[in-house]
Formats: structure tokens, sequence, C-alpha cells
């Protein structure tokens, strides 16, 4: 039997009564006229990456709908009662954002939770995912659901499953509920009928509580006094920020905040954007334009679920420039650790957290204040379990990866945009009672610590035949790495699928202590740093380019920028990127 074959008999599966009617119509329709749609919507389940389960929606197996959000929280529901068995009630927080049919999603999931006995918190409306971890923590639930595809085009939508610490699953867990959830052997045995009494709607109560934790983030409210005039604008691209992101930076006593009114509508088509991803310049230029009508200091614009934030401020030159991830956490862990180091709250058991793709200037301005770090792979849930292993132990400053994410203090266990937001602008504030820009900061970041410059190449390979050449570019790395790279020697190789080391010179081996993870990264000579992964998320293997140099004054800022785009790029076309 063909693998069409096998493919049109697991659609088949769907034509029954188990089933609405219009998701057979669509079933119908594909059998009949679109064979690669359906090879697509049926040739594998969706799986749960680093985030849970995300995907392009429609009817299938490979699809987010209604009957694979049934399957997944059916599973997950199996294991909670498995799991926490003893206690006389099991909880969970749902929140969602503005993606078409997440509401839908988000009351299916409630329902099922209901209907297996498990008390059901839902969130009356879109709200952003820090606050669902927050949540999570502050009600004391088991779990928490999170209905978005963050930054995704608008055709997808997502399921993020979080655990009774506010983080994202990891193992033994992830692996448990899968297992679970492959368990199912037909939608029959999804619960769907709610028992309503189980469902408890969520409010603004929860917000207030909330933005009052972030409040005591605060580290320079004198400076926020001063300057609480700060020209900030601020967009929520669609999404979930334009619930708390203002209220936040209100709260923290900014009082001069423009919002993109056409950006504030709740909408999953995302008209404005192209995409809602504000590591994409096109994504700010509305507020862009904005800021430079109106002369801001500073913009912001947070992705759908509000856990990313992209910023902009003036140059050298006054000019309005985009910051990408690895600046924005290098001013961000900067202001934290001096601010923290002049108020004498550092004693010697505080430390930061990054990704191994993040840039390694957080590790010198971290050395620098004698503040331990921590590098994990990426996906934000392993900086989460470091603040989990440490808890009552150590003391969590602040962490980020260079996806635009960023988080301080320890209740949250995810990237926080909206606790960003409020702290780069507290951030700005303070470089202003100095008499400095937020680019002034990040420049003599630069001049302390050594310029660092990045880059990301995303190759989009969509569906099975691009899931499948994206494994072969890794393997043919794994398997002929290369010895040089733009001519210059490559002096480590690390593979953490292998979970190894390899010194290229001695060719002497070391462990790698982290988790299996399908990344290679290639360290030369010059300590340039080349990074490989497949995206956890999307149809993309990425590139992570890393190359430093010195710093001498600031006058040499443009010189130094083109002397290092040029090494990327050179680094690039050798690698025929």
């Amino acid at each position: 039997m063909s693998t069409v074959e096998n493919i049109r008999k697991e659609a088949e599966k769907w034509l029954n009564n188990n089933f609405d009617s219009e998701t057979q119509k669509e079933v119908n329709h594909l059998l009949e006229n679109d064979e690669k749609e359906l090879v697509e919507s049926f040739y594998k389940s969706l799986e749960f990456g680093t985030g849970g389960m995300r995907g392009i929606m429609g009817v299938g197996t490979n699809r987010m709908n209604i009957y694979t959000i049934g399957m997944a929280t059916q599973g997950l529901a199996n294991y909670l009662r498995k799991n926490f068995n003893t206690l006389p009630e099991i909880k969970v927080a749902i929140a969602y954002d503005s993606r078409n049919n997440s509401r839908l999603f988000a009351e299916s999931t409630a329902k099922i939770f209901s209907a297996n006995n498990i008390k059901a918190y839902l969130f009356e409306d879109l709200r952003p995912t820090p606050e669902l971890s927050f949540t999570i923590r502050h009600l004391n639930c088991q779990a928490g659901i999170v209905i978005t595809a963050s930054h995704n085009p608008k055709e997808y939508n997502g399921y993020k499953v979080y655990w009774e610490d506010g983080g994202q699953i990891i193992a033994p867990h992830d692996k448990n509920i899968i297992n679970e959830i492959n368990n199912i052997q037909d939608i029959s045995e999804v619960k769907f009928n709610a028992n309503e009494a189980l469902i408890e709607t969520l409010g603004e109560e929860l917000d207030n509580i909330y933005v009052e934790k972030l409040k005591g983030l605060s580290l320079s409210p004198e400076s926020i006094e001063k300057h609480n005039n700060l020209k900030i604008v601020y967009s929520s691209i669609h999404g979930t920020g334009v619930k708390l992101v203002p209220q936040a930076l209100k709260a923290y006593g900014f009082r001069n905040i423009t919002t993109i009114k056409e950006q504030e509508v709740s909408d999953g088509n995302f008209p404005t954007v192209i995409s809602p991803n504000p590591e994409e310049a096109t994504a700010l230029k509305m507020a862009l334009d904005k800021a430079i009508e109106i002369d801001a200091d500073i913009v912001m614009a947070t992705d759908p679920d509000a856990d990313r934030v992209g910023i902009a401020v003036k140059n050298q030159h006054n000019k309005l420039v985009l910051l990408n991830g690895n600046q924005t956490a290098a001013i961000l862990i900067y202001y934290l650790l001096k601010r923290h180091d002049e108020l004498k709250k550092i004693t010697g058991k505080e430390y930061i957290v990054k990704t191994i793709v993040t840039s390694d200037i957080l590790v010198k301005i971290a050395n620098h204040y004698k503040v331990e770090h921590f590098n994990v792979l990426t996906g934000f849930k392993y900086i989460a379990d470091i603040i989990n292993q440490n808890e009552n132990k150590k003391t969590f400053i602040g962490g980020g990866e260079e996806s635009y994410g960023y988080l301080a203090g320890e209740f949250v266990r995810d990237k926080d945009a909206v606790m960003s937001c409020a702290l780069i602008a507290e951030a700005a504030a303070w470089a202003k009672d100095q008499g400095k820009s937020l680019f002034d900061i990040l420049t003599e970041v630069y001049l302390n610590f050594g310029f660092f410059h990045e880059n990301l190449v995303s190759i989009v390979r969509k569906g099975k035949e691009g899931a499948e050449e994206i494994q072969n570019i890794l393997a043919g790395y794994r398997d002929n790495p290369p010895k040089t790279i733009s001519g210059i020697a490559v002096q480590t190789i690390k593979d953490y699928q292998k979970q190894e080391s390899l010194d290229t010179t001695s060719g002497s081996v070391s462990a790698i202590e982290l988790p299996k993870s399908n990344v290679l990264q290639f360290i030369l000579e010059d300590e340039s740093i080349i990074t490989v992964r497949p995206s956890g998320t999307e149809p993309k293997i990425k590139y992570y380019f890393s190359v430093n140099s010195k710093l001498n004054n600031k006058d040499e800022f443009d010189i130094v920028t083109e002397s290092l785009n040029k090494k990327i790029e050179d680094i690039k076309a050798d690698l025929n990127l």
C-alpha cells in the first residue's frame, strides 16, 4: 500500500459523526480535489516542539483544529490526573491571543478539561502569554495553556503547554504527555461535553495583580519621575499587548505614550503587516513613521502574544534605528546588573541566563559584575528550568534570548514583553538622567566589553519535503564539517545532538552538559561563532552568526559596524547562503 493510500485511509476516518459536518465536507473536498493538500494535512500528526504544538489551521491530523487540540487536551488531562491524583482538585489556567480561532480553541480546551473533572480558569478576553505564566503560579494551578502561534504568519495557531512552575513543559513531562496523546486511538475518547461549573472566568483583577508585581522590579523610579514625559511610541501589532503594555508603562510612571490606533484592533489577519513579527522591520513601520512624526525617544512593538518586543532608538546620528535582540538584551542586562551593583543588591548569589545562540557579550557583562551566568539550549523553557533549579538558593536577575525575548525577576517563568517594555523604558529614563540615550548605553557596553555583532539567516523549507531537506542539510554538516570558514580555521565543533565538543587542533572531545538538541556550532580561531539549527516552531533552518572586534572610541562605531558586517557576509558566501 502506497503512502498516499495510507493517507487517504487516515483522512477517511474523519468522515464519521465524531466530526462536525463542515470538517467532513472539507475532508471530502481534499479527497476528491486536492491530493497535495490532503497529503500535507494528514501525512503525520502535529508534534510537540520547543513550545508545544504549532501548525497551520485547517482539517487533518497535521493541522490545528478542535480535534487535534482535543486529542492533545485529553492526553494532557489524562496525564494530569495520573500525576496529581492525590490532590483534591486539579486546576489549569487558559489564555489566548488575537489569532483566528484562538477563542474557539481556548473554549474547547476549557470544556475538555472540565469534562475530565479538572477546574479550568479561562480568561475573559485575549491576554499576554507572560500573564498566563504568572497566573499559573498565582492560582496554584498544575498546568496552563496558551492558544497562540506567537509571531508566526496568520495561517498558524498553536497550543503552548505550561507546568505548575509557570514554565513551558520540559522532560520528562513533555514526553509523558506525548505518550498519553499517542495512547488515544480515536477521537471518540476525547470528552467534549463540558461541566460548566468547573469553568471560571478570569478578568482584570489578575491584570492588576500582575502589573503590581511588575512595579516591584523598578530600579530607578526617581529617574522616571524626572523624565516621565519620555516620548514612547508603542504598537501591539493587533495582539494582546494592547491589554497591558500601556497599563504597565503608566504604572511605572510614564505619561507620554503614543499608541498606533490602527494596530490596536484585535485581528488575526494582521491586516496592517506582512507578518506580526517584531524581528522584522516591516512590522514596525507604522510605529516608526509615527515616531518620526512626533520625534519620539523610543519605539516598542510586541508580537501577538506579547512575549517578544522589538525596539527602535535614536542612534549617534539622531536617526531611529531598530535594535536586534542581542543588542536589546545587552542593554537590558547591563542596566539590570549595573543598577543592582549601584544599589548594593549584588551579594554573590545572583545569576543571569542566556541561550547558546545569544551573544556572549552577556557573559562578559556578568563576569564584570561578578554575577554567575548559565548557557542553555534555545527555548525559554530552559531558562525557566534554571530558575526552578535555583529557587530559594540563588537570585535570578535577568535573562534573554536573541529572538527578542527577555525576563527579569522570578514571578513569571517565560519571556515577558510587558515587563521588558517597562524596564527598557525605565533604562531609557535612567540614561536620560545621565544626559545619554539608550544608543549611548549600547555604545558604552561595546566600549567596555567588546563590539559583538550578530546576524541571522532563516531559510524556509515548507511541508514534508522541506522537513527532510532541513534534516539532510544538518546531516551534511555533521558528516563533513568544514575545516575552515571564510579562510579562518574552525577551532571547536559543538554537536549538541551528540552532546560532544570537539577541539579540532588536539582532537580531544569533552561532554556538553545539556539535553540533546539538533544543533551544530562552529567556533573559529578568531572567536566568531556560526550556529545551525532547525526551528522548533516553523519550517525553517536557522543560521546564527556572531563576530566581534574592539571598539576603541565611539567615533569608530560606523567603521567597526561595516567591518563586522563584511565579515559576516564573507562567512555567508563561504557557506553558500
